[in-house]
């Protein structure tokens, strides 16, 4: 089969963006990248039981926004199966039980799982330097998005630009 679904999952300000971008860019074909900001950017401003930021940079998800991610999944599956090729930037804030929902999703299809690592602290100056996340986001969210999760293979942003990232895995897309 071929690799048609790339899934990158870490940490708010690991980095996956920057490495979404650079796939784009070193993949000899075009590659779509679809993340969970992608998904809450389209969400109305109040869906009940939906997505919660604290001050502290923890994330309550309700049943609202999972109902309406799940339809989102399933959308994205779709797109793959009608012969698009996908990047998915998603943090895992469930750990295993979010890969599972998205490989209920995803089932069927060849897909690239790709950890996308980076210290808190180096995550946390990004953060600071971005200015648009809630502080605290990226070190609360660092190590929890992997538990449990299996990947093909992990990179660290902390160690490695997008770019040396993005060629790594573009390396092993079959």
């Amino acid at each position: 089969m071929t690799t048609r679904v790339i899934v990158l999952n870490g940490g708010s300000s690991s980095g996956k963006s920057g490495i979404a971008r650079c796939l784009q860019a070193v993949l000899p074909d075009p590659w779509l990248t679809l993340g969970v900001d992608t998904l809450i950017d389209a969400m109305p401003a109040a869906v009940d039981e939906g997505i919660e930021f604290a001050g502290d940079g923890g994330v309550s998800i309700g049943s609202g926004f999972r109902q309406l991610e799940d339809a989102w999944m399933t959308g994205v599956a779709a797109m793959v199966r009608a012969g698009a090729r996908v990047i998915i930037d998603d943090a895992f804030l469930g750990g295993a039980a979010s890969q599972r929902r998205w490989r209920d999703a995803l089932d069927g299809l060849d897909v690239l799982w790709v950890g996308v690592r980076c210290d808190g602290v180096v995550a946390a100056g990004r953060e600071m330097a971005r200015g648009d996340r809630v502080t605290g986001m990226a070190e609360a969210q660092a190590e929890v998005v992997h538990r449990g999760v299996v990947y093909d293979f992990e990179v660290d942003t902390g160690v490695n630009e997008a770019l040396a990232c993005a060629r790594e895995i573009a390396a092993r897309v079959g």
